[in-house]
């Protein structure tokens, strides 16, 4: 951020501990730095800002997939754990469990 080692670090923990609030302008030159979005630090706990982080990865076909796909996860909590036990098998398991998955709905 242009502050220099020691005080970048003193500000960066007084940002950290809520002893100090980041301004707009300071909050967007951190991010620029960190090459992260904006709203990945304003994130309410780190899965949100993992997600944060993956969608602003994502091209933009990918993006309005996810945008349709989360909001369905999440009133399908059903769907959503049998995803989760998805992707939590070996790499190797996946395509079968997916396609059984898939004929089953």
């Amino acid at each position: 951020m242009g502050l220099g080692k020691d005080k970048g670090s003193s500000r960066i923990n007084r940002y950290e501990h809520q002893v100090t609030a980041i301004g707009f302008d300071n909050l967007d030159t951190l991010a620029k730095v960190l090459d992260v979005p904006v709203s990945y630090l304003l994130a309410d706990d780190a899965a949100m800002a993992d997600a944060i982080l993956a969608l602003s990865q994502a091209d933009e076909a990918q993006r309005n997939g996810l945008a349709m796909l989360i909001p369905a996860l999440v009133q399908d909590p059903t769907l959503l754990s049998k995803l989760v036990k998805l992707l939590q098998l070996p790499k190797r398991e996946q395509p079968k469990a997916l396609k059984a998955l898939v004929e089953k709905n």
